[in-house]
């Protein structure tokens, strides 16, 4: 089973200028749609759920026994991160008691000096159990399940201080948000990714990746950051396509109202952003990781 808390495969991808994806599961047929497009283009793969998607989805044993049998059940060979997105830290320790192989303790809304004991008790309790830990120094913008952030720029000093704990990876808010980004943006704050990239030597995190421009998160990659977060451009595709399907009035064809049917054109739209995605944030394929590590 090539399930993996991932730590090498990021620290890889940082020394190599690179990033891998992480991409929020919903359902069967997102984890089916991600799956598959790590597998055809033979890269290692992060699936996260939020908790509001672990929630919908029935809890995190499910989810995490859900991606385990599909990785089964597809044949998968590629490595694959079952990771905890934008956890609090009851939901850290519920999906670490799951069997997640990462998780993320977001304590950005707690007091700094809170957020850095609450970390370094995830980290002692995943580590344990060789589970990899992402924390977040910063606010990031826009709304993920109820989490609200306002965008802040992250401290160069609380970002050295939260390194220091001992997570594997650290996401920090450099002006990027959640959800789709409004027309009155003034873009990725490149100076302040340079200042905490020569500080802090980890794979760093770049939440909200739908949105940005191509160029900026390319440079971003190129700066250290190892790990870009996918949810939002994802659904928007599924979207598209599903409705375009039922505009067609495909779905009064026949069975064309099977889920089965009625699903596909969303789910391979899934699988189509992901392989486009992957492709030009330079993903390496699991042939060349090792000789990175």
């Amino acid at each position: 089973m090539p399930l993996v808390h991932g730590t090498e495969l990021f620290q890889a991808a940082r020394k190599g200028h690179y990033a891998i994806g992480a991409f929020n599961t919903n359902n069967l047929e997102w984890t089916r749609a991600i799956l598959k497009g790590a597998q055809e283009l033979n890269v290692p793969v992060l699936i996260q759920t939020s908790m509001g998607a672990a929630k919908y989805m029935g809890g995190y044993e499910l989810c995490k026994q859900l991606i385990e049998a599909t990785v089964k059940s597809m044949a998968i060979t590629v490595p694959v991160v079952i990771h905890l997105d934008h956890g609090d830290y009851e939901a850290a320790k519920e999906a670490i008691a799951a069997g997640y192989n990462s998780v993320m303790f977001d304590g950005h809304d707690l007091p700094f000096a809170e957020n850095v004991e609450k970390t370094k008790e995830i980290v002692a309790l995943a580590h344990s159990k060789g589970i990899s830990v992402e924390a977040e120094v910063g606010s990031i913008g826009g709304e993920e399940d109820g989490v609200v952030g306002e965008g802040e720029l992250a401290s160069v000093e609380e970002a050295k201080t939260l390194a220091a704990t001992g997570i594997d990876f650290l996401a920090a808010g450099i002006g990027n948000i959640h959800g789709q980004y409004p027309d009155n943006w003034k873009g990725l704050h490149f100076d302040r990714l340079q200042e905490i990239a020569d500080a802090v030597d980890l794979p760093l995190v770049l939440h909200g990746g739908s949105g940005i421009p191509q160029e900026q998160v390319e440079k971003a990659i190129h700066m250290g950051i190892s790990k870009l977060n996918i949810n939002t451009e994802c659904q928007l595709a599924f979207a598209k396509a599903t409705r375009e399907y039922i505009e067609a009035g495909k779905d009064k064809q026949g069975k064309g109202y099977d889920p089965r049917k009625l699903l596909a054109p969303g789910t391979q739209a899934i699988t189509d952003t992901f392989e486009e995605i992957c492709g030009w944030m330079g993903t390496k394929p699991v042939k060349l990781v090792p000789q990175e590590l």
